[in-house]
């Protein structure tokens, strides 16, 4: 391999090189990189440079490992854009081409914290739905979410299905339609939970949304905490000049 330029780590222009080479068409979604011993060989480097360049593929969601079977090209990050109008993740799936489905990990009623009786704009320990879904795309796991929404507001949540819309849902069941929410994303690293739900390594990277949903009246019906994960999903922002 030629020298890299000076000051340029050479793990990063192996990187580069394999990246040319996945995005060029060379290699597909679900395709197997030669072993760590054929890359090395391939780009005439050690080891070391080796895992180096794949550990920074992997962080940026370009490939992930298998444990015993070696390491894969990955699919696409989905494109969730950014704008004003307020969609369900079901909704927001559905757009992309993908089919969500949910799984139920747990549902149960919680006393109001301090900041849920913040964010909720409710008493104290009043009675809150604390509700934790895996969220699928295309069969895939890509979002750890846990939504709250006060007992008073969907009295009866415990016997409804939840594997669809939660919004869909309070719509049209609570006649609680969702009209403004407030959110906040930042990234973060996934923890062991997480890591096992989504199976994949500890501390590889995601994004942490929190949002406030609300209706026209500003009557708060969900608080939600997402984890999504960081190597299946990017964010888009269109923006014009004024």
């Amino acid at each position: 391999m030629k020298e890299a330029k000076q000051g340029t780590p050479l793990y990063h222009v192996v990187k580069t090189l394999i990246e040319i080479a996945i995005t060029s068409g060379n290699y597909q979604p679900g395709d197997q990189l030669p072993t760590e011993s054929q890359l090395c060989e391939q780009y005439t480097v050690s080891r070391t440079t080796i895992r180096l360049a794949l550990q920074q593929l992997e962080f940026e969601g370009m490939i992930h490992r298998i444990q015993g079977k070696g390491t894969f090209i990955s699919a696409p990050k989905i494109e969730d854009a950014l704008n004003k109008h307020v969609r369900s993740f079901v909704e927001q799936m559905k757009d992309l081409g993908l089919q969500p489905h949910s799984k139920i990990i747990s549902i149960g009623l919680i006393p109001a914290t301090p900041h849920l009786s913040s964010v909720l704009n409710i008493i104290e320990k009043d009675p809150v739905f604390k509700l934790i879904r895996l969220r699928y795309a295309d069969n895939k796991p890509l979002q750890y979410a846990t939504s709250y929404v006060p007992w008073r507001l969907a009295p009866e949540l415990l016997q409804d299905d939840l594997t669809g819309s939660l919004f869909e849902l309070l719509s049209s069941k609570y006649q609680l339609t969702p009209y403004c929410a407030i959110e906040s994303i930042e990234p973060i690293v996934i923890d062991d939970t997480c890591s096992r739900f989504f199976d994949v390594p500890e501390g590889s990277p995601a994004f942490l949304i929190e949002s406030i949903t609300s209706t026209e009246h500003k009557v708060p019906i969900e608080y939600a905490h997402l984890i999504v994960r960081g190597d299946r999903l990017k964010f888009v922002v269109k923006r014009t000049f004024s």
